[in-house]
């Protein structure tokens, strides 16, 4: 049995239009359908939280996906009758001198384990993991009684002030944020440091002039995971930090709800989705660095 030559191929351009999107479905429709459901389930719960906060009634029980009558009240309320920019100016401050310094320290100490050799720097890396592998709520108390000392002499990093809860924060600094800039910092190739050291460079200036650029993808990435963790942390700041003016945005809203939750449930949807705010814009402003480094480094390999 022989086929016509001349006879037309019907490809998926000649199918007809339920065909072709039979076909569609088969190949590429499921996909849509699992993206969809994964935005749905993303986005609900945060449709409810800006719902909350437009709802006039401000309460848990009145609370619907689509608010009747919406209005900014509870966000007036919100400001006027609490010290809302104080806890949103610290809990700015936390999460930026936080990630600041710990991106730093840990980009030092992922230098130094994956450019030198030197005793203790197995023990030292094996350390840092299994101290990891220990809650942070297990030192509260070593920490608490630590800090009681330390205010009767030193009253600016004692309790209710920044910088003490600061240098709690700074204590895990050098965590798995040094595994992981180390990993990083062992994919450059080292005869960059060894050519730039032979031409009279400093390791400061390796590291700072040629290192830092080649490792911005984890830097960017560091950065971003400690600027939502501390904004979002609540546990040691609800330790050191007791008076009113001194809370933390995440202290002061969960305040606001802990005796009258349904009553002050609008106020507290305003102030969560304040909240939500710096970190979305940290993550678009790190993002392009992500990006960048990326892809500088896969045309350069």
């Amino acid at each position: 049995m022989t086929m016509d030559a001349s006879a037309p191929v019907r490809g998926p351009h000649r199918l007809g239009g339920a065909a072709r999107f039979a076909l569609w479905s088969r190949r590429l429709g499921w996909r849509h359908a699992v993206m969809w459901l994964v935005v749905a389930f993303a986005i609900f719960p945060v449709l409810f939280v800006v719902s909350a906060a437009l709802n006039p009634l401000g309460t848990l029980s009145s609370a619907q996906l689509w608010p009747t009558g919406a209005s900014l009240d509870n966000a007036v309320e919100l400001f006027e009758n609490t010290p809302f920019t104080t806890w949103y100016g610290n809990s700015l401050f936390f999460a930026l001198s936080n990630a600041t310094v710990t991106v730093l320290l840990s980009a030092l100490a992922a230098y130094a384990f994956s450019r030198m050799r030197f005793k203790g720097r197995r023990v030292g890396l094996i350390g840092l993991l299994v101290i990891q592998m220990f809650p942070q709520f297990l030192a509260i108390v070593a920490i608490y009684l630590m800090f009681s000392n330390i205010g009767e002499y030193y009253p600016a990093i004692g309790f209710d002030t920044r910088w003490g809860l600061l240098l709690v924060y700074l204590g895990g600094a050098l965590s798995i944020n040094t595994w992981l800039m180390k990993g990083f910092f062992d994919t450059v190739p080292k005869e960059l440091d060894e050519s730039a050291q032979m031409d009279g460079a400093s390791h400061a200036q390796v590291f700072f002039r040629i290192m830092l650029p080649l490792v911005t993808p984890v830097l960017a990435i560091v950065g971003l995971l400690v600027f939502i963790s501390t904004i979002n942390e609540f546990l040691m700041a609800s330790v050191f930090l007791r008076d009113t003016d001194a809370k933390t945005l995440g202290l002061g809203l969960y305040q606001l709800v802990a005796s009258q939750r349904n009553a002050n449930f609008g106020m507290f949807a305003v102030g969560a989705v304040m909240l939500s705010l710096p970190t979305l814009a940290v993550f678009w402003f790190l993002q392009r660095y992500i990006t960048e480094g990326l892809t500088s480094g896969a045309v350069k390999g």
